[in-house]
């Protein structure tokens, strides 16, 4: 199993990272005002990322899927990346980004299968 990691940013707010078990991180979550925050974040990666059908928004005619979802999209930078989107319609995190989407569907296999891991450490500051 990975883990979850939550930290301190200099700003005073809280994000998490979940590890995969190789200590590579598949999820940065957004920022919340407070470490109760992150808290229910995790317990959202938790609850919707087993269940989350994926919706890939590079195809011509991408096929609308409910939430919880993970989406599949196109930066800037021409990466592909997911994002992980609660029942609520809210973000709950995103990937980094890959050079293919082959790649990208590992990584959110990896987040379903890691979505049940322990938070092992909590720091202060990145």
């Amino acid at each position: 199993m990975g883990s979850y990691i939550i930290k301190k940013s200099d700003s005073g707010k809280y994000h998490f990272n979940l590890h995969a078990k190789n200590k590579e991180i598949i999820l940065t979550s957004q920022m919340y005002k407070a470490r109760n925050g992150a808290l229910k974040g995790i317990r959202s990666v938790k609850a919707n990322a087993p269940v989350a059908p994926i919706e890939d928004l590079t195809l011509e005619k991408p096929v609308e899927q409910k939430n919880p979802k993970f989406q599949i999209y196109l930066g800037k930078d021409e990466k592909y990346y997911f994002r992980l989107i609660a029942a609520n319609g809210q973000p709950i995190g995103r990937s980094e980004g890959y050079n293919g989407k082959p790649a990208c569907k590992n990584g959110i296999q990896s987040v379903v299968n890691n979505a049940d891991s322990e938070i092992v450490k909590a720091t202060e500051k990145e």
